[in-house]
């Protein structure tokens, strides 16, 4: 038998437990997981001679596009122009309209008749890609930067007013029941209470929401909805390539630059 010092001075690893504890469950699940990728992969309809096909076209298209061409670069500032407005407006009042949403939709401060109001507003406005949503702006309001802007605001109220939510929900409540015990009302408990303790939250993520506005802002052009990606189809549909991959390289710099200065401004405000 090991004497009581030895067994104190014998160094002991941890070792982090694993996720499933029964082994017969654990790995039953992952040989179901890879039987179910395997059945997926081999079921989709996947046309290998076309594929084969599209391949030296691919090749043209990506040869025909070095090196980039910056000849219409009037054309390349006036999307970006209208890309940065559709972007800052929309995040502006997707934010604006995301508090009152978010303060709705927090279980612990609102009654339940609002909560579900609250909820089903933000589980809505999360549940469709922002394409397919731009869409129906297209169709209701034309095409044109009217569409990407309200596209963007339903994108906003959905991520912000979730993540504000639940970021109310976590707050210290010994700050409300102080406010309660002074006999405040419910707005001064919101503006004094609350408020102060989700503000650095809030403002990371309007930063972060619009670096998103931004990139989505190019994506949702394609469909109509205004912006650099109704110059980009149109620079596709010119077989412009060359011009095309100038775009696409100048939004890639943009969003580095955009995502530079999101993060210089975070440091500074914490």
């Amino acid at each position: 038998m090991t004497p009581p010092d030895a067994q104190a001075s014998t160094p002991r690893t941890w070792k982090k437990p694993p996720f499933i504890a029964n082994p017969l469950l654990r790995y039953g699940l992952i040989l179901v997981g890879v039987v179910y990728l395997v059945w997926a992969f081999g079921s989709l309809p996947f046309n290998w001679e076309r594929i084969a096909e599209g391949l030296p076209r691919a090749g043209r298209i990506f040869g025909g596009g070095f090196p980039p061409s910056l000849e219409r670069y009037e054309l390349l500032i006036t999307g970006f122009k209208e890309s940065f407005q559709i972007a800052i407006m929309a995040t502006l009042l997707g934010v604006l309209l995301s508090i009152p949403f978010a303060v709705m939709a927090a279980r612990n401060i609102a009654p339940m008749p609002i909560y579900i109001i609250g909820r089903a507003v933000i589980i809505i406005s999360r549940s469709f890609h922002p394409v397919i949503v731009a869409i129906l702006f297209v169709a209701a309001v034309g095409f044109g930067p009217l569409a990407g802007i309200l596209t963007l605001i339903l994108y906003s109220i959905g991520f912000v007013g979730k993540l504000l939510a639940e970021e109310i929900e976590e707050i210290d409540w010994g700050q409300v029941e102080a406010m309660k015990a002074a006999g405040a009302g419910y707005g001064a408990i919101l503006f004094y209470a609350v408020f102060p303790q989700i503000l650095p939250r809030q403002v990371g993520l309007s930063m972060y929401q619009l670096d998103s506005n931004l990139r989505a802002s190019a994506v949702v052009g394609i469909v109509g909805a205004g912006g650099i990606g109704s110059t980009l189809m149109n620079a596709f549909g010119r077989y412009d390539y060359d011009f095309a991959f100038a775009i696409l390289l100048v939004i890639i710099a943009v969003i580095l630059i955009s995502e530079g200065i999101s993060g210089w401004v975070r440091k500074k405000i914490w």
